[in-house]
C-alpha cells in the first residue's frame, strides 16, 4: 500500500494460517526490514495487523490396519460407516491427502454456485476457529440465497418484484438496526455473525406482505456484496442500477430509527429476580415502581405485604424489600 507520504508501507491485514509464521510472515518480515533499511519502503513492518484463521477441518476413515481411506468413498448404514464393504473408525483432521479426505472446492461450485460455497465457510463458525466440514450443511447457505433472490425477482418472469413503496416501521426499523450490527461484525470479521443478522432481516422480508421495498431490497444487495459477490452483483443490475455493486458505499443507519422503544426491567424482591416487566425506554421512576407492584407474578408472590420500600435503578432494575422474607 502507498502511505500519506507517498512512500510504499506495509500491507493493512494479513490473513493466513499459523503454518504460515515461517514459510511467509519470517521470511517476508526479513526482506521488508532489508528494503526499510535501504530507504525503499517507508515503514519498519511488513504487516500492520495478523488474524490466524482456523482450519476447515473434514472427518477422517480408518480401515483395521490404521490406513486412511478414501472419505468420498465411505458409507453411513445403521450408524456404522463403511468402506468397500467393510467397517472404518472416523476420526476428523485438516483436510489434506495424507487423510485422503479433501473436498474438492469445484465440485461444490459446479453444484451449489462459488456463492454458496462462501456463504457456507463464513457461516460455518467464528473465523479464528477450525470448523468441521459437512457437504449436507452446504445446502442451507444455498437456500438462504435462493430466499434472498425470491424476494427481489419473479422467478417465472425474472422481472423485479421491488416496488418504490415505504416500507412498514418494522421492517424499517429492523433493516436499520441490521445495517448497524452487520457493518460492526464485517469490521470485525465476524462473517458468520453478520450473515445470521441478514438471515434475520430477509426472513422478516418474507413474512411482509406486498412486494418488497426499494427502500430495503437495496440495502439488503449492498450488505450481501461482500459476503457473495456475484448474486450481489446480478441483482444490483436487476435493480436498475449500471454501476457495479462493488462501487457502491456501505448502506448507513439511521440511529433515530434504532432506538430502543420497550426495555426489559428486572424486578427483584428482596434482592433476588422473581419476575421481569416490559416499559418503555424513557419509562420514569414512578412509572417503573407502578408497573413492577402491579405485574401479576408480584402481587401473588408478596400478597398483602406492604413493601417497606422500593428501590428503582432507572432503566435497569426495581427491587421490592419487604420486612418479612418470602417462605
Amino acid at each position: 500500500m502507498t502511505d500519506p507520504d507517498g512512500g510504499v508501507g506495509g500491507v493493512d491485514l494479513y490473513i493466513g494460517g499459523v503454518e504460515h509464521a515461517v514459510l511467509h510472515l519470517l521470511y517476508a518480515r526479513f526482506w521488508h526490514k532489508v528494503l526499510f533499511d535501504l530507504g525503499h519502503v517507508s515503514g519498519p513492518e511488513p504487516f500492520q495487523r495478523l488474524f490466524n484463521q482456523g482450519y476447515i477441518q473434514a472427518h477422517a476413515y480408518q480401515d483395521d490396519r490404521g490406513f486412511y481411506v478414501d472419505a468420498s468413498a465411505v458409507v453411513e448404514r445403521d450408524g456404522e460407516f463403511l468402506f468397500e464393504g467393510q467397517p472404518v473408525t472416523r476420526s476428523q483432521g485438516k483436510m489434506g491427502k495424507s487423510l485422503k479426505n479433501s473436498v474438492t472446492p469445484d465440485d461444490m461450485c459446479d453444484e451449489f454456485g462459488a456463492d454458496t460455497l462462501r456463504l457456507h465457510e463464513m457461516f460455518m463458525g467464528p473465523l479464528d476457529q477450525d470448523r468441521v466440514w459437512n457437504t449436507t450443511a452446504v445446502v442451507g447457505s444455498h437456500r438462504l440465497l435462493q430466499r434472498v433472490w425470491r424476494n427481489v425477482v419473479d422467478e417465472n418472469t425474472g422481472s423485479t418484484t421491488v416496488a418504490d413503496v415505504p416500507a412498514p416501521d418494522h421492517l424499517r426499523r429492523l433493516l436499520h438496526a441490521t445495517v448497524a450490527k452487520v457493518r460492526i461484525d464485517l469490521d470485525a470479521l465476524r462473517f458468520n455473525t453478520a450473515i445470521a443478522r441478514i438471515t434475520e432481516l430477509n426472513n422478516e422480508i418474507t413474512k411482509t406482505p406486498g412486494p418488497t421495498p426499494r427502500e430495503v431490497a437495496e440495502p439488503l444487495v449492498l450488505m450481501l456484496g461482500p459476503l457473495v459477490p456475484h448474486i450481489a452483483e446480478e441483482l444490483w443490475a436487476l435493480l436498475g442500477h449500471r454501476d457495479s455493486v462493488v462501487h457502491q458505499s456501505f448502506p448507513v443507519a439511521n440511529v433515530e430509527l434504532i432506538a430502543r422503544e420497550e426495555i426489559v426491567v428486572p424486578v427483584q424482591v428482596n434482592g433476588k429476580v422473581r419476575a421481569r416487566i416490559t416499559v418503555a425506554a424513557e419509562a420514569t421512576d414512578d412509572t417503573l415502581r407502578q408497573a413492577a407492584l402491579d405485574d401479576e407474578r408480584i402481587t401473588e408472590l408478596i400478597g398483602d405485604r406492604a413493601p417497606r420500600r422500593v428501590v428503582v435503578v432507572p432503566g435497569t432494575l426495581v427491587n421490592i424489600v419487604l420486612d418479612q422474607g418470602l417462605a
